[in-house]
């Protein structure tokens, strides 16, 4: 506790009162961000290590504290990051092994990790006790802390940055998508995609390649969320004249599709329902439909290079009080996905792997709003 004073019953009481806080944190970080470790591991494998190094410096630092109560505080914010360090590591390392497990060898795999990090355990102790003697003063300790804090960070961050998933997950359907919407034929590959890609990125935001955000989008949301967006009720927005005339025609759209989308163009956010039954292609589909949108009211519309592609808009579009001509001309686009997707399979990419949902969600069996689980099988048959 840095405080030579303390009786072995107020250690003991410390002691247990940081393992209680570290297993409550572990509880309510897996449960909140659990969907999340899969689709963004390489966020959650650096932050891991943030989470480390930011504990290791706060026990650190403890001893300096000038009150019992913030040492305290201090240590047990230390033991909780290292509880949240234990769930993202584990949690990023199982999809990452999984990735690099090319010909199903994630036994072989994870033997050799266990290998590499012994070795590099085994060094470390070496190189601090040639180190350490040598290092005798307060200012050389702390300059030689955050030094290799920082080449630490340093070199997990290229070593992530380094890693190209095969799995769509939202930030790398923008840039795939929003490229080859664009280009009209461009297909880009993993690799090039990992070099545009960004370790930290906005949860739900819909952005073009060139970097300009467009909207943001929810995947996976209630029947009844999206209706009470649809209706103005969730916004600023006025609400249609006549909603039931405006709900026919707004389900019709999506009759033949595994989702329902709606965006909000006062919030410039997308809604999108998922239908039970609706594949890893179905929600990319989605992704690229609430992308377009987006792109007519966030940049005007784009010119695509392919002229097949050009698709004739809706005059009804034109009209705010009528966006389903909208919706319809950007489900057209939305198809793209489907037309390309023998390409974007021969690009590398795995379009087998969900990876859009970040967030606990739902799944409707029917248009009159029956709601199901998100875990329920997605091979079940659709509602109609």
């Amino acid at each position: 506790m840095g405080d030579a004073t303390t009786t072995p019953t107020s250690a003991l009481l410390l002691t247990i009162l940081q393992e209680t806080l570290s297993r409550l944190a572990t509880i309510a970080f897996a449960a909140r961000l659990g969907p999340s470790f899969s689709p963004e591991c390489k966020r959650y494998r650096l932050l891991a290590d943030i989470f480390n190094d930011a504990a290791m410096l706060l026990e650190c630092l403890c001893p300096l504290l000038p009150t019992r109560s913030l040492r305290v505080a201090v240590l047990c914010s230390a033991s909780m990051g290292k509880a949240l360090c234990g769930v993202a590591a584990g949690s990023a390392k199982a999809s990452l092994s999984a990735h690099f497990a090319r010909r199903d060898n994630l036994g072989e795999l994870g033997a050799k990790d266990a290998s590499q990090e012994t070795v590099i355990s085994l060094l470390g102790m070496l190189a601090g006790s040639v180190i350490v003697p040598r290092v005798v003063s307060t200012w050389a300790i702390w300059t030689m802390l955050v030094a290799l804090l920082a080449v630490h960070l340093g070199t997990n961050w290229l070593a992530v940055r380094a890693v190209s998933m095969r799995s769509l997950n939202r930030q790398r359907a923008n840039i795939l998508l929003s490229t080859l919407l664009e280009t009209g034929q461009v297909v880009l590959t993993p690799a090039e995609v990992a070099k545009r890609e960004k370790v930290f990125e906005s949860d739900g935001v819909l952005r073009w390649h060139t970097g300009q955000i467009l909207g943001y989008c929810r995947i996976g949301v209630t029947l009844q969320e999206l209706l009470v967006h649809a209706e103005g009720r969730g916004s600023t927005r006025k609400s249609f004249p006549d909603m039931k005339l405006d709900l026919e025609k707004f389900l019709f759209i999506f009759v033949h599709r595994k989702y329902i989308l709606w965006f909000d163009e006062s919030a410039r956010q997308a809604f999108i329902v998922l239908k039970k039954g609706a594949q890893p292609i179905d929600q990319l589909q989605a992704w690229m439909h609430a992308l377009v949108v987006a792109c007519e009211h966030g940049r005007g519309e784009y010119k695509s290079k392919d002229q097949a592609l050009r698709y004739p808009r809706y005059k009804a579009a034109q009209s705010k009080d009528e966006p389903h001509g909208l919706l319809s001309w950007a489900g057209l686009k939305a198809d793209m996905v489907l037309y390309f997707e023998k390409s974007i399979r021969r690009a590398g990419w795995d379009l087998t792997v969900a990876a859009m949902q970040t967030r606990p969600g739902t799944r409707i069996s029917g248009l009159e709003g029956e709601e199901d689980d998100d875990d329920d099988d997605d091979d079940d048959d659709d509602g109609h």
